[in-house]
């Protein structure tokens, strides 16, 4: 007979291992126990009682948690499912079902009115690219829509509100085509420049980064510059106009991307496309391997990215459930 319980640590090796035999199945990378500290045990969002195990006797046949805080995006309002996994020979509605309602419950209890899967979970699952040798990317921004849990969501009353596209290029043949150096010659004789420019000769990037209204941009975008990390940057006459970066290869190989953004009053000069494909060669200059990024379905800019050769390599689904009192 199959019982639910809250987290002890004395379950963590288990926990670990039916992660590394199911989850990693469905593309999630596999866990240590150093990684599963750091995604789970020691995040500041872990809380035992939103973390429960299905034991079959004294064996671990499920692992679901979820997390809130006040201090997140929604947080007042929302609880994040992080993850429910079930070992293969006990997977059904049924004991999804189990573990969900545990979730559902926590989250009403601290007083939360929906559950929600998104990309703002503090919870980070890595998961690996389709077709390449364990390339990875650092978060997964909702939930996979080739998975087992995402058609069961559905059948419980969790909408699916968008959906983000993985997108993902191979650097080492990466080269500005003509089309985009005709571009970059056509913005220069109107006064801009664009590239890992010295940042002592731009000026205003706060004052840029404000008006594009990103706080995480505002922030780590300066603290770059001041710490002397290149970030690429559109400049006009001088004055900055629109960045993006950092240009920094993390230890696995992938290029890390914060995103673009450029000046409302400097649109129209195609220094988006600039952006992003002069990002791509300084990339390739410091000898990163990859770039992964998320996208969502309608917007703009995928354009842009597919045109550099990006290609979508997995969907992610953003769901929503109202939860009743």
């Amino acid at each position: 007979m199959l019982t639910l319980s809250v987290w002890d640590d004395r379950f963590t090796q288990d926990v670990i291992a039916l992660w590394n035999a199911e989850a990693v199945r469905e593309g999630y990378k596999e866990l240590t126990d150093r990684s599963f500290g750091e995604i789970f045990r020691t995040n500041r969002y872990f809380d035992p009682e939103n973390t429960f195990v299905l034991l079959d006797g004294g064996s671990v046949k499920g692992f679901a948690c979820g997390c809130t805080g006040d201090d997140l995006p929604l947080g007042d309002a929302a609880g994040y499912i992080t993850c429910i996994m079930l070992a293969e020979e006990i997977r059904s509605d049924v004991h999804f079902g189990t573990m969900l309602d545990a979730l559902e419950k926590r989250f009403r209890a601290l007083g939360k009115k929906q559950a929600d899967v998104l990309f703002f979970n503090p919870m980070m699952l890595p998961w690996y690219i389709p077709d390449t040798p364990k390339h990875e990317h650092n978060n997964a921004p909702g939930l996979p829509v080739d998975g087992a849990l995402y058609p069961f969501l559905l059948s419980r009353g969790y909408a699916e509100r968008t959906r983000e596209e993985a997108m993902y290029l191979p650097l080492a043949g990466f080269a500005i085509p003509e089309e985009i150096r005709t571009k970059e010659a056509s913005a220069l004789a109107d006064g801009y420049a664009v590239g890992v420019l010295d940042p002592d000769s731009v000026h205003g990037v706060p004052d840029m980064l404000e008006k594009l209204n990103n706080p995480l941009w505002s922030k780590e975008i300066p603290q770059c510059l001041r710490d002397g990390v290149p970030v690429v940057l559109a400049a006009c006459r001088g004055v900055a106009a629109g960045f993006a970066g950092p240009v920094i290869r993390q230890e696995n190989g992938r290029g890390y991307f914060a995103g673009i953004g450029v000046h409302p009053e400097h649109e129209g000069h195609g220094l988006g496309t600039l952006l992003f494909f002069k990002l791509c060669e300084a990339f390739r200059d410091i000898g990163t391997d990859y770039m992964s990024l998320y996208t969502g379905k309608s917007n703009p800019a995928k354009r842009i990215y597919e045109k550099a050769g990006f290609r979508t390599v997995r969907e992610f689904a953003i769901m929503r459930k109202e939860l009743e009192g």
